[in-house]
């Protein structure tokens, strides 16, 4: 049973990092640190849909990626595959849905294929929504924003005065999914790597030593209870400091 957690984000984002250092260290090739990697990313589900969280996205495979050696790319894309087939029974179960971001149409054919069939199977169910970043880019999708803004003013579809915060946001490859609350970054860096520049500006961020494939349940509810014990300001005085 999962232990009762207070004061719950809405959308936590993860940074899943640390899979090639954990297959390092024990002299393993590093497809078995994104093969249990993929332990992490089941169980992370699992207890975001228990606990009621609405939101999960999971940064997958950065636009950056794509200049790893041709066989861990082959590898990963074969791995999300694998995902995709052996979790759809059990995530619809859940009542999960599945949404993706980033450049999709850079991912193989047989790979987006799956992808789409998944996110078909599980469009009618109203629990989390888990959301997989591939091909991903921050700034690849502020510039698609962009362009997308430009060609509507170009063609009159809406006026430069229209383009405002809210403008912007609904031409992110997120429309529609609230900004995280929480981001997660596991391995122990200090960056953010490119993952949702826009949507983080006010999203509390939790930094943990412990490599992607070892984040189980345990240092997961660590991170939403660090979470539930914040005091979230959005650039305001709180409410209990003295005027």
């Amino acid at each position: 049973m999962t232990q009762q957690v207070n004061n719950l984000p809405k959308h936590v984002a993860i940074i899943m990092d640390g899979n090639g250092r954990w297959a390092r260290q024990r002299g393993l090739p590093r497809i078995e640190g994104h093969r249990m990697g993929m332990e992490s990313v089941r169980e992370t589900v699992r207890v975001s849909s228990k606990l009621g969280i609405k939101y999960l996205t999971l940064f997958a495979f950065s636009s950056e990626n794509w200049a790893r050696p041709k066989v861990e790319v082959t590898a990963l894309m074969q791995l999300l595959g694998f995902y995709l087939q052996k979790e759809l029974v059990e995530l619809d179960k859940n009542n999960v849905r599945l949404a993706a971001i980033g450049r999709l149409h850079e991912l193989p054919t047989s790979a987006r294929q799956q992808l789409d069939k998944a996110i078909a199977t599980l469009q009618d169910n109203t629990g989390l929504m888990l959301v997989l970043a591939l091909s991903y880019g921050g700034r690849a999708e502020i510039v698609d924003a962009v362009r997308e803004i430009a060609r509507e003013i170009k063609t009159g579809q809406i006026d430069v005065a229209d383009v405002n915060e809210k403008c912007v946001s609904d031409h992110l490859y997120t429309a529609g999914i609230p900004d995280p609350d929480l981001l997660i970054r596991t391995s122990g860096e200090l960056r953010v790597s490119n993952f949702l520049l826009w949507q983080i500006s006010y999203a509390e961020i939790y930094v943990t030593e412990t490599l992607w494939p070892d984040f189980r349940k345990a240092e997961y509810l660590k991170a939403l209870d660090d979470y539930g014990n914040r005091q979230r300001r959005f650039g305001r005085v709180h409410a209990a400091v003295d005027k």
